[in-house]
């Protein structure tokens, strides 16, 4: 805390992040009691500038929460009516057929959706239920209760010098305090990391497991168009080199989601996962649907991974962790939205009966009751082996074990019981020397673009005169430990360029952070092998301004 003096404002149930468990919190607790004091903070400039999925959504979380939602124009408009699986050669393509995969792989009654323009949706319903949403606001600090609970928020602090001091048109900002608190800032937030840290909520848990999730928007050749149709590949380029896959969504306006995941946990410092991305693009397969038509957005996000055994407590005296705050992606299903808005969902349903109670400030133990021994936690625990098969036995072999272990999970039991994931992905970094550097094609501006020309068409902005939010707990290890161990992987893990070694003849290279460029995806706070980075919240508004990812 800081010695700034502020006003405070009371509410009952105070949301970081309108995100899709955020939003779904909102709206179920003023469904409950239209009298409940709800505000909703985003950080984005708009409710959904910050939101990057793939996404192939499954309805059930918005059927649980509002079961009308086609006659109240929910943008799910593109129901997926074809669904293909290639392994890719760096030439070629074999069909994997869908008959031998288990029954929850499949995608009928799924949509192809913007989940940016989903949120965007959720919040015109939570707005007209009485909702207070106030975008552009930035949530910097917690604040706690003489007892060490959470009672609340600083919101909307403006105008810090870049060495943190106050600038002359300094806003303090406000507390916003609430009988609970639900942080739902999507994957690794700021906030959610201090809770757990003080807390030890992750403590008897596995490590939570990352991906890297890139994404472009292309408008192409009407000819190739197939709207509803969605194809995932495996395999090439990646190889052995790390685990991950791509996706291709074809929505409507005769567009299609590009998007690329590679998971954090590789070895070797010197790959370079959005170059994997853009020669991904170059496989023929891909080549050839892209070719004629142009990129129109692109967004990165780091993805949860670890899944049902990763998943920290989820509440502390006041506060409640929320879909991606704790982790609820079904790896091997590429979904996480629904479980995010039942996650919302069950929340407010367990906050609505403390308040009805008379309760205040305590854990929401229903909550997480409810999470892990509910639909989120059955349809995580099917599939709780499968990343940490692939993550020790790679690609084909852990597509037969873990396709065999969700068929049996599908009749209630696993012969392999519930496997750990060993090591963070930080710590699976090994030295540069033990690998040989990756020579990268050089994009070709058509189908490929290099870092800087792709982030402007993420239409990133961040006020350049405020502290940077990528903070280095110690400024000497990124050239002192980082460059000579692992040959400064930050320089390539980044999918944005925020990070730069600069070398000048006659000088010591530098290590220079270009903060202005970072899409919020928390890639560096995740897997820099001397966990040196912490990624903080900049001033509200600032980052990305996705349209319709």
């Amino acid at each position: 805390m800081t010695d700034v003096t502020r006003e405070a404002m009371e509410y009952d149930v105070v949301i970081v992040g309108a995100g899709p468990a955020g939003l779904s919190a909102a709206i179920r607790l003023k469904q409950l009691d239209p009298d409940c004091a709800v505000v909703l903070l985003e950080k984005g400039s708009e409710v959904g500038a910050h939101i990057l999925s793939g996404a192939v959504l499954d309805p059930s979380g918005l059927d649980a929460l509002i079961p009308d939602w086609k006659a109240k124009g929910a943008p799910l408009n593109t129901p997926v009516k074809e669904d293909n699986f290639y392994m890719l050669g760096e030439g070629g393509k074999i069909r994997v057929p869908n008959f031998p995969m288990p029954p929850l792989m499949n995608n009928h009654g799924n949509y192809i959706v913007s989940m940016a323009n989903v949120c965007r949706w959720m919040a015109e319903q939570a707005e007209e239920l009485g909702v207070e949403i106030f975008p552009g606001m930035s949530c910097s600090e917690l604040v706690y209760d003489d007892k060490g609970g959470v009672k609340g928020v600083v919101a909307g602090e403006f105008g810090k010098n870049p060495d943190g001091t106050e600038g002359p048109n300094y806003e303090p900002g406000m507390e916003l305090h609430g009988k609970y608190v639900f942080l739902s800032e999507g994957v690794r937030g700021s906030l959610a990391k201090e809770v757990i840290a003080k807390y030890d909520l992750s403590h008897g848990k596995e490590p939570q497991k990352f991906g890297l999730g890139m994404k472009e928007i292309w408008e192409i050749d009407p000819d190739k168009h197939r709207e509803g149709t969605i194809t995932h590949t495996m395999g090439w380029p990646l190889g052995s080199n790390a685990g991950g896959g791509s996706f291709i969504y074809h929505l409507e306006n005769n567009q299609v989601y590009v998007g690329f995941v590679v998971h954090l946990n590789y070895k070797n410092p010197h790959l370079f996962p959005y170059m994997e991305f853009q020669r991904f693009k170059h496989h023929p397969m891909v080549a050839d649907l892209l070719k004629g038509g142009k990129r129109v957005a692109y967004g990165a996000r780091a993805i949860s991974e670890g899944g049902f055994q990763s998943m920290p407590k989820m509440v502390a005296p006041g506060v409640a962790l929320l879909g991606c705050s704790v982790g609820m992606v079904n790896v091997p299903r590429i979904k996480g939205n629904h479980n995010a808005m039942l996650s919302g969902k069950a929340a407010a349903e367990a906050a609505h009966a403390a308040l009805a109670a008379g309760r205040a400030s305590d854990e929401l133990s229903d909550y997480e009751a409810e999470v892990r021994g509910g639909a989120i936690g059955k349809d995580l625990k099917k599939v709780r082996n499968v990343k940490p098969l692939w993550s020790k036995y790679g690609l084909l072999t852990s597509l037969g074990l873990g396709g065999f272990d969700m068929w049996t999970n599908t009749f209630g039991f696993s012969l392999l019981g519930t496997l750990g994931h060993g090591k963070t992905d930080a710590a699976a970094t090994e030295p540069a020397s033990k690998h040989k550097p990756i020579d990268y094609p050089k994009p070709d501006g058509k189908l490929s673009f290099d870092r800087l020309t792709n982030v402007a068409f993420s239409f990133t902005n961040h006020e350049e005169s405020q502290p940077a939010h990528l903070q280095l707990k110690d400024a000497s290890v990124p050239i002192g430990v980082n460059l000579p161990t692992y040959d400064e992987p930050a320089q390539r893990y980044c999918p944005a360029g925020v990070y730069e070694v600069v070398r000048e003849e006659g000088k010591d290279p530098r290590f220079v952070i270009n903060f202005q460029n970072c899409v919020h995806c928390k890639t560096c706070d995740i897997k820099d092998p001397s966990q040196n980075i912490n990624w903080a919240t900049p001033q509200g508004g600032d980052g990305p301004n996705y349209p319709n990812m």
